[in-house]
């Protein structure tokens, strides 16, 4: 794979970042994905923060509300919640309604619980921070078993 600045944009320019910026961290679970960011200054609650049914941000106050996670590598503070989320992310996987992966400045037994039963891609304390390292819509790479997330291309 070449670096970031071999990379094209859909009318032949090259890519605006110079070079690929990559997060290191502990050793995640799940497959190695690339896909789009989805990130929040909030925590995740599998249970009380998405409406599983449309892969949807439900709660009102949390500031990805009414946006989709289905199929992005969502960016978040913390895990929050308790044994539910394990099931919950099941159930979102098999109703094709579930992020592609998701990183967190610290997640929790539990979360990582659901994202293995769940089969979800998952990474915790990465330095630099996500949070404050990846914006919307950056394209990433995510390869667990190495404990690194690439920025392959930044938003536009």
């Amino acid at each position: 794979m070449g670096s970031a600045s071999d990379v094209k944009d859909a009318k032949g320019g090259s890519d605006a970042r110079a070079e690929t910026t990559t997060l290191v961290g502990l050793a995640g679970v799940g497959p190695v994905v690339e896909g789009e960011a989805l990130v929040s200054r909030h925590g995740f609650s599998a249970r009380y923060d998405v409406d599983r049914d449309r892969g949807t941000f439900s709660r009102e106050a949390h500031d990805l509300y009414g946006e989709s996670l289905v199929g992005k590598i969502l960016v978040c503070t913390t895990a929050k919640g308790g044994i539910a989320t394990s099931w919950i992310l099941l159930d979102m996987v098999a109703r094709g309604m579930a992020p592609l992966a998701i990183l967190f400045r610290e997640t929790n037994p539990v979360m990582v619980q659901g994202a293995v039963l769940a089969g979800v891609t998952m990474l915790h304390r990465l330095t630099p921070d996500p949070v404050e390292t990846i914006r919307t819509g950056d394209r990433l790479r995510v390869d667990p078993s190495s404990g690194t997330v690439e920025i392959l291309s930044r938003a536009s």
